[in-house]
């Protein structure tokens, strides 16, 4: 006779990218501020802050107004990442204090991971490049392969279904309200992480970097899941 296997189905990790595992904040803004110059627009700092972590067809209708073509958000939406890239490539990045320790260790420890990021996949591969830090990770998805971006929760179902893990075994790794709301509507367990960019967050744990999570954070969310 046959019995069922009491053990819980592997847990998984879905990391954001930008202010989660690094902060190239300082890049975006460059890049964002020279893409706008070419067009004739100067970008305000505030607006940056405000926009940052959203979809560049949010961003640019934000700044450009609402009836901005689709075939101009996609001209100087491209400018913009290539600039960005090539900040990234020229002059590096380093990861946020404890994100390599925590991917090494849930790597280790049998954990599913995956990259669940608003950005363009090029610039996943440019910033996975400049970290090496790719080995740790199972699966990379982004806003544009599902088309909808954060709070939207289709990010983080794709992710957890490109792993092969339900929902309620994923925790979601966030440093903004979006992300985290996305994580809640995909029925998912959910870490904040506190940045210049969000100073308070809704969150099951929230920390104010990664390497204050206690050693148990993560088994300690899904415990009983």
């Amino acid at each position: 006779m046959m019995t069922s296997d009491p053990r819980p189905a592997p847990g998984a990790v879905l990391w954001d990218l930008d202010g989660t595992l690094v902060d190239s904040a300082p890049y975006h803004w460059l890049a964002w501020r020279e893409a706008m110059a070419a067009v004739g627009h100067d970008l305000d700092p505030r607006d940056f802050a405000r926009s940052f972590g959203q979809r560049n067809d949010a961003i640019l209708r934000g700044l450009l107004g609402p009836d901005l073509p689709m075939d101009e958000i996609q001209r100087v939406g491209d400018d913009k990442e290539r600039r960005y890239r090539r900040y990234v490539r020229q002059r590096g990045l380093q990861p946020l204090p404890g994100a390599v320790e925590w991917l090494a260790r849930l790597h280790e420890a049998g954990w599913k991971q995956a990259l669940a990021s608003s950005a363009p996949p090029a610039n996943l591969d440019a910033v996975l490049e400049a970290l090496d830090v790719g080995r740790y990770l199972d699966a990379l998805v982004s806003a544009e392969e599902v088309g909808k971006g954060k709070p939207d929760p289709a990010i983080f179902l794709r992710a957890a279904e490109r792993l092969g893990v339900p929902a309620a075994r994923c925790v979601v790794v966030e440093d903004a309200p979006a992300g985290l709301e996305g994580a809640r509507r995909a029925g998912m367990k959910c870490v904040g992480v506190l940045s210049s960019h969000f100073g308070q967050l809704e969150a099951d744990v929230v920390v104010p970097s990664l390497d204050a999570l206690p050693e148990d954070a993560f088994d300690a969310l899904l415990r009983g899941a």
